[in-house]
């Protein structure tokens, strides 16, 4: 279940990020974001009415969940379609690849959970090799102000899913029957309106743009993307802990080039190659059990 769940998360995530490009232009970005998640938090209520489970948190769950929808449903992708503006969709995913190190630093901070060296290494290998499949994209870019706001809003997002992460973390392990099922439901939901009242308060138009690339990329991300994907990568939070987790962020870009070589014309180079190979020792190192080392007994 474990690997079911990991590989879906990657598949689906990977995609999503050609899908949010095809969301830039008529649309302001709160309102796409706010209508994805309306949508997602509608399917998922109705799934829960429907096979009859658990529909109202308890109220120990409101303070998580305000802070979940704020963190990972709301600020988080605002920063991601706004740095979209200036730096193209690989950097952002050099820097989203970052999450694996940043749950283990605030999961020590905030949980006391211990760091386990294998988890930092693999994830070290990863993005070790990210930065080899992507550095062509950054060279030359550090100069310029508009990339480097790109890149403070696209770490400012990853340090709000790795948040959004741990609470959800921590509202699983409080025994109260808070599945991802129902905590994303109420999460999206508060995100989403949260972003829609902000963007009615600026006077952003509500538009719905009728293209069907657009109305496409909207139901892929809503469903797909957001029912499937964030339910499933938070069951693996709640089975594997956030560290082990988010290391599946490492190969999104790896699926995104995917997609770019049968669609953009990707040119695969020999530092591209290392770094694919980095990224799948580092996926495997993470994984493998724990090594124990231990003195070897006396014969007797």
């Amino acid at each position: 279940m474990n690997i079911f769940l990991y590989l879906l998360t990657v598949l689906i995530w990977g995609t999503t990020w050609i899908a949010i490009s095809f969301q830039l232009g008529v649309v302001p970005a709160p309102v796409s974001i706010a209508y994805r998640f309306w949508i997602a938090a509608a399917v998922l209520l109705a799934f829960l009415l429907i096979s009859r489970k658990p529909w109202w948190p308890p109220r120990k769950a409101w303070p998580y969940l305000f802070a979940q929808g704020i963190a990972l449903f709301c600020v988080n992708f605002l920063c991601f379609y706004y740095a979209s503006q200036w730096i193209t969709s690989g950097l952002e995913a050099v820097v989203f690849s970052t999450a694996p190190l940043w749950n283990a630093i605030n999961g020590r901070l905030f949980l006391g959970k211990p760091i386990k060296p294998q988890v930092m290494v693999g994830a070290l290998f990863g993005l070790g090799g990210i930065v080899l499949l992507f550095a062509p994209q950054m060279a030359g870019h550090w100069h310029d102000s508009h990339t480097l706001w790109g890149l403070a809003l696209t770490l400012g997002g990853t340090l709000c899913f790795s948040c959004g992460n741990l609470l959800s973390s921590r509202m699983q392990g409080m025994g109260l029957g808070l599945t991802p099922w129902l905590t994303n439901t109420w999460a999206m939901l508060i995100g989403s309106t949260t972003l829609g009242v902000a963007a009615l308060a600026l006077g952003m138009p509500f538009a719905l743009d009728p293209a069907p690339r657009y109305l496409g990329a909207l139901l892929y991300l809503a469903i797909p993307g957001s029912v499937i994907g964030f339910t499933a990568y938070l069951m693996l939070v709640g089975r594997i802990g956030p560290d082990r987790a988010a290391y599946s962020t490492v190969l999104f870009p790896i699926v995104a080039l995917t997609i770019s070589t049968v669609y953009e014309g990707y040119h695969w180079t020999a530092p591209a190659l290392a770094g694919l190979a980095l990224v799948l020792a580092g996926n495997l190192l993470a994984f493998l059990p724990p090594l124990r080392l231990t003195a070897p007994r006396s014969a007797r």
